[in-house]
């Protein structure tokens, strides 16, 4: 008989899924990068595509992936036949990368009953679970409530005060050769550099293959930077990949965490070197 779960912890195994997979309530969420609604594309069984470039980010702004107003975020959600009590799973095809920004995203807005799934769609298919083609969610509005909470994500002029007063530990996800101006921006135009009083945590020291770390490992690579009670801004390129630490933070238990939505692309821009 189909029942309806809760959330509680923010990261959730292909197996678990797979388990809980009849629950009522149940929403999960494929939040892959710029994927394109095609049927020779697959998909976890059921899954709806939450598309974070043109449907949960402000498309008008000069930065990419830029936070949505709560009135789109709440609409777009609704339109996906998210309700109040959904309890939702976010995976993306690289493991967890996309994924934990959804994920982020939701918590900003409020809403707690949210995972992404470790390991994601590859994840899922190694072990040999059920797929299908990429398909419209054609169901139902929900009746979800978006509740901004102020101070989770971060703004220009945040960081600007923040990276001179040093009230909070602002850490960067984006790789070493990137932090340290030793290899190029991606973005064209983009210059290298660094938010001043920022230190750095590779994103992918928190993964093995997709799967993200066990919390003890999680535990110690922030405590090298940061003490638990620390307030922590997370930076990225773009404001994705910050969401994988903050997802690694809350799980290390850390209490007062917040993501810069511009990252690099913004300050870089803005900010001459």
């Amino acid at each position: 008989m189909d029942s309806k779960i809760h959330l509680a912890q923010p990261i959730v195994s292909v197996g678990w899924l797979y388990d809980n997979r009849s629950a009522e309530n149940l929403v999960i969420l494929d939040g892959t990068m710029n994927k394109v609604f095609d049927a020779s594309q697959n998909q976890i069984v059921n899954a709806r595509y939450f598309d974070i470039k043109n449907k949960f980010s402000n498309t008008s702004d000069p930065f990419p992936n830029a936070f949505p107003s709560t009135e789109q975020f709440e609409r777009e959600a609704r339109a996906l036949g998210i309700k109040n009590d959904s309890a939702i799973v976010v995976y993306d095809d690289q493991g967890i990368y996309s994924s934990a920004r959804v994920w982020w995203l939701f918590k900003t807005f409020g809403y707690h009953s949210v995972a992404v799934l470790s390991g994601g769609f590859p994840a899922w298919q190694e072990s040999g679970y059920p797929i299908e083609p990429m398909k419209p969610y054609q169901g139902k509005t929900g009746n979800f409530k978006a509740n901004l909470q102020l101070g989770t994500m971060k703004f220009f002029n945040d960081v600007k005060y923040i990276s001179k007063d040093q009230s909070h530990k602002i850490i960067d996800a984006r790789s070493a050769a990137r932090f340290n101006s030793e290899e190029p921006e991606p973005r064209a135009g983009l210059r290298s550099g660094t938010i001043p009083n920022s230190v750095n945590l590779p994103f992918k020291k928190l993964l093995d293959n997709g799967l993200l770390k066990p919390k003890e490992d999680l535990q110690g690579l922030f405590s090298e930077l940061a003490d638990t009670n620390e307030p922590l801004v997370f930076s990225c390129g773009s404001g994705i990949t910050a969401c994988i630490l903050a997802l690694g933070a809350e799980i290390s238990g850390y209490k007062h965490i917040s993501v810069y939505d511009g990252s690099w692309t913004e300050w870089g821009t803005l900010v001459e070197a």
